[in-house]
């Protein structure tokens, strides 16, 4: 298992490794002080790995980048988020189990684009609260 299948990621790079993805991204929000966080980072490897050729995998440590944690409003951890060309299109938290999460993945590849072209997006600069 190579551990540089897994991208890491930070507030400063997000928009690049993320929203400007041409590929399908799984994304896992984390604490290091999480202990379901490293009972599931061993499974998020494994998929990692099997699934590189289709999909890119990142993680996102949610005490040192806020903003993004914010922003995705991830309350718990882990949170794993699947993205589409820079849309979440799907989410899971928690220590779910290992099989789900794979299987989550493994439909999200084949439907993904799809539930992207048929949603109306929301601006990132529109919100209530301004």
């Amino acid at each position: 298992m190579n551990k540089n299948e897994v991208v890491e990621l930070f507030d400063s790079n997000w928009e690049q490794n993320v929203e400007k993805s041409e590929k399908p991204i799984m994304i896992m929000f984390y604490s290091p002080t999480c202990p379901h966080c490293h009972t599931m980072e061993t499974y998020f490897q494994e998929y990692a790995e099997d699934f590189k050729e289709n999909i890119v995998f990142g993680k996102i440590n949610i005490v040192d980048s806020q903003m993004t944690a914010r922003r995705y409003g991830v309350m718990g951890t882990p949170t794993f988020k699947f993205f589409c060309f820079g849309h979440p299109v799907a989410e899971l938290v928690g220590a779910v189990y290992p099989s789900l999460l794979k299987k989550t993945i493994e439909d999200h590849l084949k439907s993904s684009r799809e539930c992207v072209e048929n949603t109306t997006w929301v601006d990132a600069g529109i919100s209530g609260y301004a």
